[in-house]
């Protein structure tokens, strides 16, 4: 009988050991279950901040280029202004055909000219740079003459328009 009560309490040792041992496994395979997920989600965090520190280098440098072309964009508008009162009409012509094809190739890039003259003066599109005796009473506190035209990229504005309001 003794023998049997040891060997009894052998098989309940062991059995207490195995079951010990499969909890302790259990646990070690539950934190390393959860590191694992862990691992993943900081790895997705990363490629998310990666792809949206991509698109923002981009973004920026499209937004340098443009505005790099903006005095481009002044002087071919110069250039026909003072075309206007000349004679030489392929002059005319190619300078209007080359601001007209760098200006639509710049509008599908995003880019829009903000509207001044005429519009009420706002001081997130206008910045003045005078302010002139309005003619009519209609025109106070509206934009009278643009000495630089103004532009937005993608709904932002990269440029303000300087303007002439009238008091």
């Amino acid at each position: 009988m003794a023998k049997d009560t040891e060997e009894k309490q052998q098989k309940k040792s062991k059995q207490t050991q195995e079951k010990d041992k499969v909890a302790e496994l259990t646990d070690k395979l539950s934190r390393e279950h959860d590191d694992y997920l862990r691992l993943m989600a900081e790895f997705e965090t990363f490629r998310r901040r990666s792809a949206e520190e991509k698109l923002s280098l981009v973004a920026t440098a499209a937004a340098d280029t443009i505005k790099g072309l903006l005095p481009v964009l002044d002087d071919c508008e110069r250039a026909m202004q003072m075309l206007e009162g000349s004679s030489d009409e392929s002059a005319k012509q190619g300078t209007a055909l080359i601001y007209d094809k760098l200006m639509a190739y710049l509008k599908g890039c995003g880019l829009e000219v903000i509207k001044a003259k005429g519009e009420a003066f706002d001081v997130d599109f206008h910045e003045a740079v005078t302010q002139f005796p309005a003619p009519s009473e209609d025109l106070k506190g509206k934009v009278i003459d643009v000495v630089q035209t103004g532009y937005m990229l993608n709904g932002k504005v990269i440029r303000y328009a300087k303007v002439v309001v009238g008091v």
